[in-house]
C-alpha cells in the first residue's frame, strides 16, 4: 500500500519537478510556502494575498488587511494567517479565528486549526465549527511555531522565550516544558515517527532532540537566525533556510549535512517547502517569488538575485529622497499606474489625490473614512508623526523620518516620481 501511495503522489506531482523554476506573481516577500500531495503550492506573501498554484499558474486569495505570514493546504481546504490578526479559510477567506497580534504559524490536525501569536497565546479553532474555541497560554512571550503530535490529540510550541512545551488538546493543559533554550525558537519540525523533533532557533541552533532519550544532535553553522525547516515527504531530509540566504539539507537516515548552498544573494530564507514528489525545494525570501531548487542539483544554480527592488539597491548610488523612498516606501508600494500586488496601493498620481479613493484597493475603514488629501503638507505630517498617530487604525506600518530635510527631499521625490502623464 505504502508504494502504490507513493506511486500516486509521483503521477500527481507537477511536471518537470526536477528542473529549476520560479513561481512569479507576488507583489512582495514570500513569508510562507506549503505543498499538497497533489502538486498545489500555497504561497504567503506581504503583499497581503495568497497564492494557490497549480502546474504554476496562480490563483489568487485577496482578504487579509496586513502580511501572510503562514499557510496550510489540507485535502480541498486551504488556511492562511498574518499580521492582520486573522486566521482565514479557503475558498471564501471566512475568519474562522482572531487573536490579539500577529499569527506567524499555523497547524492542522484531523479536528483543529493550531496557531501561533505573538499576543503569547496559541489558538485552536475546531474546523469543522463544532466544539469550543481554546486559546492555550499565556506562556509568557510570544509564540513563533507549532505542531501536532498524536494525531492531534497533543500540540508542541516554541516561542520567543526559548521554551518548547507540550500541550493536551483536548483539555488544554500543559503537559511538559520539553526544553529551555537560552534563545528564542523560531521553527519546529516533527518526524512523522514522533522518534526526534527538530528546532531552529534564533541564535543560529538547529538541533535534532531525540523525544525517548533526549539526546540532542547538533548541525548548527555560523549563520543565524534559523527562519524556515522543512521535511521532505519520505522524511529523509530535512531543509534548513537562515537569514544570511543559506539552505542546508540533512540526511536523517545518516544524520550528516548533505547539501549547503547561498540560495539567495541578499536577504533571509523566511520560507521552504518540499515539492509532493520530494525532487524540488521550494524557497522564498525578500524577492517577490519562489524559487525551486532540484535536490540533485542544490548549489548548481545561480542565487536568487532579488531582482531590482528599490529597497535592495545601493544606496550610496540614490539621491536622498530616492533613498528615504526606498528604505520606508518602495517594499509597499510602486510608482508605476500598477500596484504590481504590493501590499499597498500605488503612488502614482499621489499628490491632491484624496486618502482611500484609488480604485481596485481594499482600504482600512479608517483612511477610507478621512479626509486626508495628499499634499506636501499631509505627507509631511504622516512621517513626521508616524502614520499610527496621523491616521490611527490606518494598515500603514509605525515608522517616522525624524528628520525634517529628509522628509522634504521625499517630498520633492515623490513629487516627480508619482506625476502623471497627461
Amino acid at each position: 500500500m505504502r508504494l502504490l501511495a507513493v506511486a500516486l503522489l509521483l503521477a500527481a506531482s507537477p511536471t518537470a519537478a526536477s528542473e529549476f523554476y520560479t513561481l512569479k506573481g507576488h507583489g512582495g516577500p514570500i513569508m510562507g510556502i506549503d505543498a499538497a500531495p497533489d502538486g498545489r503550492v500555497a504561497t504567503a506573501s506581504f503583499d497581503n494575498s495568497v497564492g494557490l498554484w497549480t502546474d504554476r499558474t496562480p490563483h489568487w486569495y485577496d482578504g487579509h488587511e496586513a502580511a501572510v505570514n503562514a499557510v496550510a493546504i489540507d485535502g480541498e481546504e486551504l488556511f492562511s494567517a498574518g499580521d492582520d490578526f486573522t486566521l482565514r479559510r479557503w475558498p471564501g477567506g471566512q475568519v474562522i479565528g482572531r487573536h490579539k497580534g500577529k499569527i506567524v504559524s499555523i497547524a492542522v490536525s484531523a479536528s483543529h486549526v493550531a496557531t501561533a501569536s505573538w499576543d503569547g497565546t496559541i489558538g485552536l479553532w475546531p474546523r469543522f465549527g463544532e466544539g469550543p474555541t481554546r486559546f492555550l497560554g499565556p506562556v509568557g512571550a510570544g509564540v513563533n511555531a507549532v505542531t501536532f503530535a498524536r494525531g492531534g490529540e497533543q500540540l508542541y510550541s516554541a516561542g520567543m522565550d526559548g521554551r518548547l512545551l507540550l500541550w493536551d488538546v483536548a483539555s488544554g493543559r500543559e503537559l511538559q516544558e520539553v526544553l529551555s533554550h537560552g534563545f528564542g525558537i523560531n521553527e519546529l519540525v516533527l518526524d512523522p515517527s514522533e522518534s526526534w523533533l527538530a528546532y531552529g532557533a534564533v541564535d543560529g541552533v538547529t538541533r535534532i532532540r531525540n523525544l525517548a532519550t533526549g539526546a540532542e544532535r547538533d548541525f548548527t553553522l555560523d549563520r543565524r537566525p534559523i527562519l524556515a525547516l522543512a521535511l521532505s515527504p519520505d522524511g529523509k531530509d530535512l531543509a534548513v533556510g537562515d537569514g544570511e540566504g543559506y539552505i542546508m539539507v540533512i540526511d536523517t537516515d545518516a544524520w550528516r549535512i548533505t547539501r549547503d548552498f547561498r540560495a539567495a544573494l541578499r536577504g533571509p530564507i523566511w520560507a521552504l517547502a518540499f515539492s509532493a514528489d520530494g525532487q524540488n525545494i521550494h524557497a522564498g525570501g525578500i524577492d517577490n517569488a519562489v524559487h525551486s531548487w532540484p535536490i540533485a542539483s542544490l548549489g548548481e544554480h545561480e542565487p536568487i538575485a532579488t531582482g531590482e527592488q528599490r529597497f535592495l539597491k545601493d544606496p550610496e548610488t540614490m539621491e536622498n529622497g530616492e533613498r528615504q523612498f526606498a528604505r520606508k516606501c518602495s517594499i509597499c508600494h510602486t510608482l508605476t499606474p500598477d500596484s504590481a500586488r504590493r501590499a499597498g496601493p500605488s503612488l502614482y498620481g499621489l499628490f491632491d489625490r484624496p486618502a482611500g479613493t484609488l480604485p481596485g484597493y481594499h482600504y482600512s475603514e479608517t483612511l477610507a473614512q478621512s479626509e486626508v488629501i495628499w499634499t506636501a503638507d499631509t505627507i509631511d505630517a504622516l512621517f513626521d508623526e508616524g502614520p499610527d498617530h496621523y491616521i490611527p487604525g490606518s494598515k500603514m506600518p509605525m515608522q517616522r523620518i525624524a528628520k525634517p530635510q529628509d522628509r522634504a527631499d521625499l517630498i520633492d521625490y515623490l513629487r516627480r516620481a508619482t506625476r502623471q502623464e497627461n
